[in-house]
């Protein structure tokens, strides 16, 4: 008698994290890398530098910017920095739902937002069309993205190391619904996520988020990718918030620590990287590595915004008393940091130091 397809996968699931070494720490990266040198290429140094990962390849998703512009800044950053054998791979050029004009419009109506990433960025310069590569700054890469789509490329890693792959996803989250589309096992298969999005209830000044509290870019951008993502079933759902990325902001001084190194991480970061706003990816891979770096979490359950109203893409929580009947799922909810520990950690794995 044959075993039905879905118990088939999870007993290889079960068997797999049974054999599965304690210090495992394959990762898939899904990014929206924009650059050079910014918060997305600055984090998948971080994993890459890092003697405790096995980064299995980078997938890429229109975000802070769009998505071809964005795998050509990061391939350029792999030849730079000495990581030529990682696979790069497009991914989706536009949310599900959500759509650029679609959003300028609703903005007329119920207010903007102060980061549209390849929609226009914080408004101050007309963006560039979707398939436009400007020239960069860091000169073109030679290296090639694989043939393959993101979705497809993950599902066939995950398949390839059942239970032993953690998704790191700092991005908007197309890439990922499009796996769960595709293969409705691709969450359970996973040892988790790790996710940098989401807003709580962070305390600041910023204007972006202190008159607008459970905005977050990730999420705002493609609400239904977040919803599907956090309702599929994870072993496990970090989430590393607003409220706590507020709290690791990137200062001049730590790119003058890192340029003391003659690492080619660190001199890419010294030449490419602007002391600007927060680490928020770099938060998410480094918490991945020593979760020790989290003070303070809240298990939370999470889902987005869907109305297409004026809080369309917000983040939405409950506590166990409080949620709702719709197959909402706990998350760890990271809102406090070891600020001095984490800084150190970054500043080794962008020097070279942590080998």
């Amino acid at each position: 008698m044959r075993k039905p397809k879905h118990l088939a996968i999870i007993l290889i699931f079960l068997s797999a994290l049974q054999a599965q070494p304690p210090d495992g720490r394959k990762v898939l990266i899904d990014e929206d890398g924009s650059g050079p040198g910014g918060t997305g290429q600055m984090a998948m140094l971080a994993l890459l530098q890092s003697p405790q990962a096995e980064v299995l390849g980078i997938t890429i998703v229109t975000g802070d910017a769009w998505r071809d512009e964005e795998v050509q800044h990061t391939l350029r950053m792999l030849e730079l920095t000495g990581h030529v054998n990682i696979p790069v791979v497009p991914g989706a050029a536009f949310p599900l739902v959500r759509t650029q004009e679609g959003t300028k419009t609703a903005a007329a109506l119920t207010g903007g937002a102060a980061w549209l990433g390849a929609w226009g960025g914080d408004g101050s310069k007309p963006p560039h069309g979707p398939w436009e590569v400007p020239p960069l700054p860091e000169g073109a890469p030679r290296l090639k993205p694989l043939d393959e789509d993101a979705a497809h490329f993950l599902i066939r890693q995950v398949r390839q190391h059942p239970g032993e792959v953690t998704i790191y996803a700092a991005g908007p989250l197309t890439n990922i619904a499009l796996a769960l589309a595709i293969e409705p096992h691709f969450a359970e298969l996973t040892r988790g996520i790790v996710i940098m999005g989401g807003s709580v209830n962070p305390s600041t000044e910023d204007p972006e988020f202190a008159t607008s509290p459970r905005h977050e870019f990730n999420f705002w951008f493609d609400p239904e990718a977040a919803h599907m993502v956090l309702h599929a079933a994870w072993p496990r759902i970090d989430v590393t918030t607003v409220d706590v990325s507020i709290k690791a902001p990137f200062t001049q001084k730590i790119i003058d620590e890192i340029a003391q190194s003659k690492n080619p991480a660190a001199q890419y970061i010294a030449k490419y990287s602007k002391a600007a706003y927060y680490l928020w990816d770099e938060l998410t891979a480094c918490s991945w590595l020593d979760p020790s770096i989290i003070t303070k979490e809240r298990l939370l359950y999470m889902d987005v915004d869907l109305s297409h109203g004026p809080s369309y893409g917000d983040t939405l929580t409950w506590n166990e008393k409080t949620k709702p009947a719709t197959g909402v799922r706990q998350v760890h909810a990271q809102v406090d940091l070891d600020a001095t520990k984490f800084t150190k950690l970054f500043v080794n794995l962008m020097s070279g130091s942590a080998f």
